[in-house]
């Protein structure tokens, strides 16, 4: 806080980081230089060295009020995971401890890696694996009703050296497009630039929903989605929630969760309200990838636990209620270098910036070649119900360029040569009072799953609950190998102009097929699609192949992101994950259906029949009539509700019997989920009948409304 009371963002950005000024400011200029060297040129961290950053880092830390520190890692589970160690390291003759804290403790860490997804990787008598510090995003400490912690970022491993994380094979793909792209910025004579980084803006959807309520609502506890629910009166349809005033509740929560972050070095920037009721976005400032994807995973602990303090539950599913719009994460990806060039930005006049043009057509040539990559790179259970609906991208992956970049490709095509760029024009608001100020030459295509803004990529699919590791793996392998194949032709060119004159042709014309300015959500477009010969992958499930085909394979291998043995693995995992969440998602409607629904509805039933049996004498027989109807409807119902319950014990109980992989969850996508669906059916229609203090959870309506 400031003098004044108010809270200062300046004073307290980055104070919980143990970021570069606070490395600067408490390590010796030598042992500060050779980790930055580490930092900015890969060399190798001695165990001098690391000795006394742990020392410092420790120091700092117990300032901070820390008593533990751990080592946060990223493993295939979805979540981060963490063991935490105190620095007491012996007691002392004289009664007290000594605290400490090692290079080799700051460096390498010993979870049981058999106790974590890994496809294979490890056997479950395998236990060892290791946790690498990752010195290039920076520790921190958090701080919460467990007291403060020192979080150390870092990779982890089997012990035979296989990727068990998110983040290993994060650092190898940006590795690959650093190489590949300096290499490309050479032949245009740039001897500056010493690094090139993908740079990654996650903008992060969620849903806040009452804490009370939630805890009502066994399918959100046990799935993070509504299983039952019929629609109440209002939805969306009014648009009225986006953009809207934030209420007060929900802006006092963010307000907290702005200032944990900030505290955190997240640079939390627009936050505001999206289209479903209950739903919010919080969006940061770019960062580099591998750090965005940990303060991504930031973003959504510090969500789901300030939304606790405040009686609220964060929903990071991606589709928590049917009938509304779901949640996803939209991924902003660029390039830049070290001296602040975007590979990504056109200039005012693209058609005469033969860099960027080739940067540009290597990324259609990856993105088309590689397309069933990418949409395997957003693929998760939660997203099948996302993903296609009206308001999330299409399960067929194209690129938005917009009226500029698309006309420039037109010239490139048609004549072999660009001479011209659309410009912007000044917009006449009509009102004196008001500027008229210049738009941009291009619109924005909000049903693009991959589309140019600017001097950036937004890749929409991503889910809202996943990591963002993944997607960014895929988009910065594949374009490091468009980038290695370009210059492999240049550098042998005779006359380097003509020749990259003529390969940003032959790309654009080759990968035409992948650019589409259009209405991605019309069945014109699936049709279109299937006629340009583009993939439409509709599932996980059939999404995951992708992941170790011959294609992917040399691809990964030849980049070193991921073995084939890693590949495969992930595969195996994928399936299984894929299996045990609907097999959860159908036993939570089992139980429930169950428990608490059949019951409640016959409960309801004998309390009609028997009102209609007290008051035959007394009412007219029309009365009678009304509700024998209600009963004669309700009963039919719970009849179906009871055959459909039956019936997907039955199916839920052959799909767990099967053996794990894709046969097993093939059933659970074309059977388990059939069944639910009929069971879901009857249920939602017995909640617009049923007496609802006799509903037994919350409706669509209190939960989405009642904030």
């Amino acid at each position: 806080m400031s003098e004044t009371g108010y809270l200062n963002v300046a004073e307290i950005f980055g104070e919980n980081v143990f970021n570069d000024s606070v490395m600067q400011a408490r390590l010796p200029k030598k042992v500060y230089k050779k980790l930055k060297e580490v930092i900015n040129e890969g060399k190798e961290l001695d165990l001098e060295t690391a000795d006394v950053v742990a020392h410092e880092m420790k120091e700092w830390a117990i300032e901070k009020g820390a008593t533990h520190y751990t080592h946060w890692f990223q493993p295939l589970t979805g979540v981060t995971a963490e063991k935490h160690d105190s620095f007491i390291t012996a007691p002392m003759e004289n009664g007290k401890v000594l605290m400490s804290f090692s290079g080799k403790e700051l460096i390498k860490g010993e979870p049981d890696a058999s106790s974590f997804p890994s496809g294979g990787l490890r056997a479950t008598f395998e236990a060892r694996g290791y946790t690498a510090w990752d010195c290039t995003s920076p520790a921190f400490v958090r701080q919460d009703a467990a007291g403060a912690t020192l979080c150390i970022p870092t990779a982890f491993c089997s012990y035979t050296g296989e990727a068990l994380d998110q983040k290993t094979p994060l650092l190898r793909s940006m590795e690959a497009i650093n190489e590949q792209a300096l290499r490309l910025l050479r032949l245009f004579g740039n001897t500056t630039s010493k690094r090139v980084t993908p740079s990654v803006g996650p903008e992060q959807e969620y849903f806040i929903v009452d804490r009370e309520k939630y805890l009502q609502r066994k399918d959100l506890i046990f799935t993070g989605r509504t299983l039952f629910g019929a629609m109440p009166p209002k939805g969306q349809e009014m648009e009225d929630h986006y953009f809207g005033a934030i209420r007060e509740r929900i802006a006092s929560f963010m307000k907290d969760v702005n200032e944990e972050l900030w505290k955190l070095g997240v640079t939390a920037k627009t936050q505001h309200n999206e289209v479903a009721p209950a739903q919010h976005e919080l969006a940061p400032i770019y960062a580099e990838a591998n750090i965005a994807v940990d303060h991504n995973q930031l973003v959504m602990e510090t969500l789901k636990k300030v939304a606790g303090r405040h009686g609220l539950q964060c929903l990071l599913h991606e589709k928590p209620f049917a009938g509304v719009n779901g949640s996803g994460k939209h991924n902003n990806w660029s390039i830049t270098t070290d001296d602040g060039i975007n590979l990504l930005d056109p200039g005012k006049t693209p058609h005469e910036n033969v860099q960027f043009l080739l940067v540009l057509t290597c990324i259609l040539k990856a993105v088309d070649r590689h397309a069933d990559l990418l949409r395997e790179a957003a693929a998760d259970v939660g997203n099948d119900h996302r993903l296609g609906a009206n308001e999330a991208p299409p399960a067929i992956i194209s690129i938005y360029l917009g009226e500029q970049l698309q006309d420039v490709l037109s010239q490139l095509i048609s004549t072999g040569s660009a001479t011209h760029s659309i410009s912007g024009q000044k917009l006449e608001t009509g009102v004196k009072t008001l500027p008229d100020f210049m738009k941009d030459a291009t619109d924005r295509n909000r049903t693009s799953p991959f589309a140019f803004t600017g001097n950036k990529f937004e890749f929409r699919m991503v889910g809202s609950q996943d990591s963002i590791a993944q997607p960014n793996v895929v988009l910065n392998t594949i374009v490091a190998e468009a980038f290695s194949e370009a210059c492999e032709v240049l550098e042998k060119a005779e006359n380097f102009d003509n020749a990259v004159h003529d390969l940003i042709k032959e790309y654009a014309t080759e990968h035409q097929r992948i650019v589409f300015n259009g209405n991605g959500y019309s069945d014109e477009w699936v049709a279109e699609a299937e006629k340009r010969g583009l993939p439409n992958i509709r599932s996980m499930v059939d999404a995951i192949p992708a992941l170790n085909t011959e294609k992917a394979v040399a691809l990964f291998e030849k980049f070193k992101v991921f073995t084939k043995a890693e590949l495969d693995s992930r595969v195996e995992i994928e399936y299984e994950t894929y299996a045990k969440e609907i097999n959860i998602e159908a036993r939570a409607m089992i139980d429930i259906a169950g428990k608490q629904i059949i019951p409640a509805v016959i409960k309801y039933t004998t309390v009609l029949a028997d009102s209609i049996s007290s008051v035959k004498g007394a009412c007219a027989a029309a009365d009678v009539s009304t509700q024998t109807e209600i009963l004669t409807e309700v009963s039919g119902l719970l009849a179906e509700a009871k055959k459909a319950l039956s019936e997907l014990e039955k199916i839920t109980e052959q799909g767990a019997a099967m053996s794990e992989g894709r046969e097993q969850a093939v059933f659970y996508r074309d059977d388990v989920k059939t069944a639910m669906d009929a069971l879901r059916a009857p249920v939602d229609q017995l909640e617009m009948l049923v007496d609802k203090s006799m509903w037994p959870m919350p409706s669509y309506g209190d939960l989405i409304f009642e904030v």
